[in-house]
């Protein structure tokens, strides 16, 4: 695991700098502690920062073939990397170290860019082929490892993390409104837009050819759903268990001390119970609970941990959140607004006193249909010709109440209302429509940032169809970057077996009922469950990783909002509307609604902008 950054110049421009690599790499140290590395030719620039995992003495990069014609950084991990290499030695190639990054060489030396469709994996790589003058670079299938990339002028620049690109002299910075819009509207920035208005992510998947100034896309890996699996229930689960045993056992292998986070809800249950059937120790794993009950899920973790006879560890925390949102906006680098990243950096912080690799049970929901807003979206879907009634009675219910289910029921409300994508879109969205206009002080539809890229190529079936969605932004967009930027924030490794993507694509093709039976999800998987852990683990409730934020506006989080809304600044910049963003304070602070969702939202973008746009660097 590590961070890379660099760029390639126009034949005859100003060759790169190392100097500008350097500042580059120094911004991710973070993500690489342990060693670092550039290469720079007249084209080209290279750097990493290397977080050591497997291979801890011969793995440094830029990895170079023997030759030197092929240089390569990369981030991430080569679940099948042995594998690679077994095939590879057979046809001839040799090895100089033991490392995952000469695999990759050697795989495209061998099979050319048909050799991303064969790594098994997380990773994000830039390979430059100097006889060529090519660069290459590649995201894993569904976006566990990020890749940041920039056009400008005589340059095509990419980095792990936006930071390292606003350390490159004359680097353009301007805002993106467009994604400024959908920011509001989802509480992340949607894919391919990022924030910077020059600046995309490349799709996960994909890798990007660039070669003689030209710059092409190319996919290597879609999700399918078709065709549906025709075994037996019983025959599916024991499929299942098989394939999931395979993805964690496959992601134990490591040379530096490894755990896993531990919620005590099916998914990390599932992965650490697989954990304990090929380790000969007790399996380290990691907790962490708020004082508040509704937020604490550490009786839950201690039940399975004991369960499983794991080594565990937990705390109890009271955050200082004034101190801990800032530094999560230097982490997240865009706007990012679901507030789940603050106990997920607090049990990474956890884990890595400990461990310097942890496993996740993240994915779970997505591949299995977990989440409870799909039970929802369905029970809507079959309502047909009844929903323009639905909605009238939904929105006269909820205009007469206050609170949560105020809320609750305008959000059905605008689902009955809106047309397929926008329908589910809304559900999603972390923002109902009437504020995100409120708070942008303009009129539209701000689903329209995502909407656009589920026009076409969507499954038929009312389940697929949400969670292909699902998959295409909101696990790429917020679940993966909230555990990717939270856990390299510490120096920490995760790996995430669900996303096994031999796992995915059995689970893509379960037909609805093996996924979905009884108004809950994750039936098949709770089924193939039943032989490693209890039946009251099976029947726990999904929780989700919340935090009091609502408490926390009343409390620690009140004078920051207050001066930081008030201020001629946050005026003057003008991002949020400023009385509309004042409404929602005080309509929080009186308790007329529960604002907080939209509270942090604000506040995250006011101090990423302080942090970003104001110093230019990040710094």
């Amino acid at each position: 695991m590590c961070g890379i950054a660099g760029y390639v110049v126009a034949p005859g421009a100003q060759p790169p700098s190392l100097e500008v690599g350097r500042a580059m790499n120094s911004v991710i140290h973070h993500r690489g502690p342990d060693d670092e590395g550039l290469f720079c030719d007249a084209r080209a620039l290279l750097g990493m920062r290397r977080l050591s995992i497997i291979d801890l003495e011969s793995g440094h990069q830029p990895m170079a073939s023997a030759d030197g014609g092929v240089q390569l950084v990369f981030n991430g991990e080569i679940y099948n990397y042995r594998e690679l290499r077994a095939e590879l030695v057979d046809l001839g190639h040799a090895f100089r170290t033991h490392s995952e990054a000469e695999v990759i060489v050697q795989a495209y030396r061998a099979w050319g860019e048909d050799c991303f469709r064969r790594l098994h994996g997380m990773f994000a790589i830039a390979l430059w082929d100097a006889r060529r003058e090519l660069l290459l670079l590649a995201r894993d299938r569904f976006g566990e490892k990020p890749l940041y990339v920039a056009q400008q002028g005589d340059r095509l620049l990419f980095a792990s993390e936006l930071k390292s690109l606003l350390q490159v002299p004359g680097f353009d910075a301007s805002l993106n409104r467009d994604a400024l819009r959908g920011y509001v509207a989802f509480g992340y920035v949607p894919s391919p837009r990022s924030i910077l208005a020059d600046v995309t992510k490349l799709a996960p998947g994909h890798y990007l050819r660039h070669i003689d100034g030209r710059t092409s896309l190319h996919r290597y890996y879609a999700l399918s759903f078709e065709p549906k699996t025709t075994l037996s229930e019983a025959d599916a689960c024991e499929e299942l268990a098989h394939l999931l045993d395979q993805a964690v056992s496959s992601r134990l292998v490591s040379d530096v001390p490894f755990g896993a986070f531990l919620s005590g809800g099916l998914d990390s249950s599932v992965v650490v119970a697989l954990m304990a059937r090929h380790m000969s120790q007790p399996v380290k794993t990691f907790s962490i609970g708020f004082r508040e009950a509704a937020f604490n899920e550490l009786d839950d973790a201690r039940r399975v941990a004991r369960h499983l006879g794991t080594e565990h560890h937990e705390l109890m925390v009271e955050p200082d959140a004034v101190d801990l949102l800032q530094t999560l906006v230097w982490h997240l680098d865009e706007p990012f607004a679901d507030a789940s990243a603050v106990p997920t950096y607090l049990v990474a912080k956890l884990a890595r006193e400990h461990v310097k690799m942890a496993l996740s049970g993240d994915a779970g929901d997505e591949a299995f249909a977990g989440y409870s807003r799909y039970m929802r979206y369905l029970k809507l879907h079959r309502l047909g010709a009844l929903k323009p009634l639905a909605a009238a009675v939904a929105s006269g219910a909820g205009h007469a109440l206050a609170g949560g289910n105020r809320r609750r029921l305008l959000r059905i409300a605008e689902s009955l209302r809106l047309p397929f994508p926008d329908n589910y879109l809304s559900v999603v969205a972390l923002t109902r429509a009437e504020r995100a206009r409120a708070l942008l002080g303009e009129d539209g539809s701000h689903y329209d940032t995502l909407a656009a890229a589920y026009a076409d190529d969507l499954p038929n079936d009312p389940l697929d169809r949400i969670v292909a969605i699902d998959f295409a932004s909101y696990l790429s967009d917020d679940i993966l970057v909230k555990v990717d930027r939270m856990t390299m924030a510490n120096s920490l490794e995760s790996r995430a077996p669900f996303l096994d993507h031999r796992v995915v694509d059995f689970a893509t093709r379960l037909p609805a009922h093996m996924r979905v039976q009884g108004g809950r999800g994750k039936h098949l998987l709770r089924r193939t469950a039943e032989r490693w852990l209890p039946p009251e683990v099976l029947a726990k409730p999904k929780q989700g990783f919340g935090l009091p934020l609502a408490q926390w506006f009343r409390g620690p989080l009140r004078e920051l909002a207050s001066d930081v809304i008030g201020s001629r600044a946050f005026r003057e910049r003008g991002l949020i509307d400023q009385r509309a963003a004042q409404h929602c304070l005080q309509q929080h602070l009186s308790g007329a609604d529960d604002c907080s969702e939209a509270l942090w939202l604000i506040l995250s973008l006011e101090l990423w902008a302080r942090r970003f746009l104001d110093h230019g660097t990040g710094g």
